[in-house]
């Protein structure tokens, strides 16, 4: 006996069973000033995790992530505000993720956000971030700013009031304490560049 479709209905009906709980999620996200915003969110969450056919900002790519992922949760609640106090107790978010930014750009990616501490002047497009990274104050008062589309590797620390430029990647463990330019990769502690351009180098920041 072919047990398969009575164990997809069973998930079906389970997953539109832990779905109820969304429905003022889903509201909330249609009403938001933000929307925009969290509807790319959706998109390149879906993209990065979900391995869709096709990529959808429908309610059903939402409610999955909501589910799934409770890295993606402190994302949607951020980008809430106030409004969410009015539904984080019925799907808590990563208690062990700290992000406070009030400047992040579309399609921001939070990896494995154990332990991460995300305190940032500014987070640009397309960002990627790791588990165990700390961005905060360092030898430069104030906060980092991210460029579009920056890596963070799990482990690194970036602080101070400093910049990563577009498209940079900052390695696991490094340690940032210094501008950090455009297109390259940095490494070590303290951080050195250890490709620019997809060459290999060695310079200092």
């Amino acid at each position: 006996m072919n047990m398969r479709p009575a164990l997809q209905a069973c998930r079906s009906l389970l997953f539109a069973i832990r779905s109820i709980r969304l429905l003022p999620h889903l509201l909330l996200w249609h009403l938001s000033p933000r929307r925009d915003l969290i509807t790319l969110d959706i998109l390149r969450w879906s993209e990065a995790f979900l391995r869709l056919p096709e990529n959808h900002a429908d309610a059903r790519t939402f409610f999955v992530l909501m589910i799934r992922f409770k890295e993606y949760r402190s994302l949607f609640y951020l980008r809430l505000g106030a409004a969410a106090g009015l539904v984080r107790f019925l799907c808590p978010p990563m208690e062990s993720l700290l992000l406070f930014c009030e400047d992040i750009g579309p399609g921001l990616i939070i990896q494995h956000g154990h332990g991460a501490v995300i305190v940032a002047e500014r987070i640009g497009a397309y960002c990627w971030i790791n588990q165990q990274v700390t961005l905060g104050t360092g030898p430069r008062p104030g906060s980092p700013i991210l460029g579009d589309h920056v890596r963070i590797a799990p482990g690194a620390k970036v602080l101070g009031h400093i910049r990563i430029g577009d498209r940079s990647i900052v390695g696991a463990n490094a340690v940032v304490t210094k501008d950090v330019p455009p297109d390259v990769t940095v490494v070590g502690v303290p951080a050195y560049i250890m490709r620019r351009d997809g060459v290999r180098v060695r310079e200092e920041l």
